[in-house]
């Protein structure tokens, strides 16, 4: 047994998500959002050298060394999966690790919108889940690929770095390829794969140009693509995806995105008004040809509008859903407060006054 698997093994029992192990500090647990330290020693650059190698194979250690920079997934058999990231800071070497789960979480069990069903039975274009990091983006799509693997017979083929929900075949046929081991980027994989017949495919991270253009394009060829980018809403996924091309190109992508895009899904985690877990509160966005035509026309800032007035559609804001997890009892009126994004609609909730609040900033 590798030496970090003590701590690994105490995960779930103390509900944590991440594990951190840096030199300069003792092991720290990620739970419901905060860091909690441990009562075990600083743990040294020396300690770590020891630790660390057990976990990867000779030769990914040797390209760590290397790089100063690795993404990896190790597992526990039996137990559950780790998406592990080393890298090297100031003090010497780091690691986190998160722990997947062992199975699949529903939608329901999500708290999804009934919406989201809707794009896993389209035949083509672009979806979007978007969020911080830590928002549970991931644990997301793995459930509406799930869903997908249950319910039709589609070749689903994902491209992740690393690996980390793992799943079987059931209905469809799941091709998952990690970047790194069985390809050498998310642009060389997505080119690849439009000679792989696929219904359905999985972008891991949508994080340059060419990987976003590729995707695009096979949105445009009749797969169904879904993707992730780090951004809090609709309308900002809709600018950074347009923003990160060159002014020349821009209106060739925005011609791209607006005859592709079918859905945003945004999310982010609350803690709940027990302390003892997080909630995901989301944010809804359905493709129509009026959201087309305002990306087409560089009106972007009038899609929160759209997303306003297309309940009957399925959609719904990240306020409306803070507020209905506020009146479920779910979540305190502070932290509705400190997740919504137009704040003064939850300043009564809020047990500072708004100037003091200005202040603290």
């Amino acid at each position: 047994m590798a030496q970090a698997d003590e701590w690994l093994l105490k995960m779930r029992a103390l509900g944590a998500s991440d594990l951190h192990l840096f030199a300069g500090s003792p092991p720290k647990f990620r739970i419901t959002g905060d860091l909690h330290p441990t009562n075990e020693a600083v743990l040294t650059n020396e300690r770590l050298r020891e630790i660390l190698p057990e976990l990867c194979a000779p030769q990914q250690w040797e390209n760590f060394v290397k790089e100063s920079d690795m993404d990896f997934a190790y597992a526990i058999p039996g137990y559950a999966r780790f998406r592990t990231n080393y890298l090297m800071q100031q003090f010497g070497i780091g690691c986190v690790m998160r722990m997947i789960p062992d199975k699949m979480m529903t939608f329901e069990e999500l708290g999804l919108p009934n919406s989201v069903l809707q794009f896993v039975e389209l035949g083509f274009g672009l979806v979007l889940v978007t969020g911080p990091t830590g928002s549970g983006k991931t644990t997301t799509l793995a459930s509406i690929i799930d869903y997908i693997n249950d319910h039709y017979r589609r070749h689903v083929l994902t491209i992740e770095e690393p690996i980390e929900f793992v799943h079987q075949h059931k209905q469809c046929l799941i091709t998952q390829r990690e970047v790194g081991l069985h390809t050498h980027n998310f642009a060389a994989a997505l080119r690849s794969a439009m000679r792989m017949d696929p219904n359905v495919v999985l972008v891991g991270e949508m994080r340059d140009t060419e990987t976003i253009s590729l995707a695009l394009t096979c949105a445009e060829m009749g797969i169904l693509v879904f993707g992730t980018l780090h951004t809090n809403s609709a309308s900002k996924t809709v600018d950074r995806i347009i923003d990160v091309f060159p002014a020349e190109e821009q209106a060739r992508i925005r011609t791209m995105l607006a005859g592709s895009l079918q859905g945003v899904i945004a999310q982010q985690l609350l803690r709940t008004a027990s302390g003892k877990g997080r909630v995901a509160s989301f944010e809804v966005l359905v493709g129509t040809s009026a959201l087309g035509n305002l990306i087409r026309t560089a009106q972007t800032a009038k899609i929160d509008s759209v997303i306003e007035s297309g309940g009957k559609m399925g959609m719904q804001t990240m306020d409306s859903h803070i507020q209905k997890l506020l009146d479920a009892g779910t979540i305190t009126g502070e932290e509705a407060y400190l997740k919504a994004f137009d704040k003064s609609k939850f300043e009564k909730h809020w047990s500072f006054s708004v100037e003091e609040d200005e202040e603290a900033k």
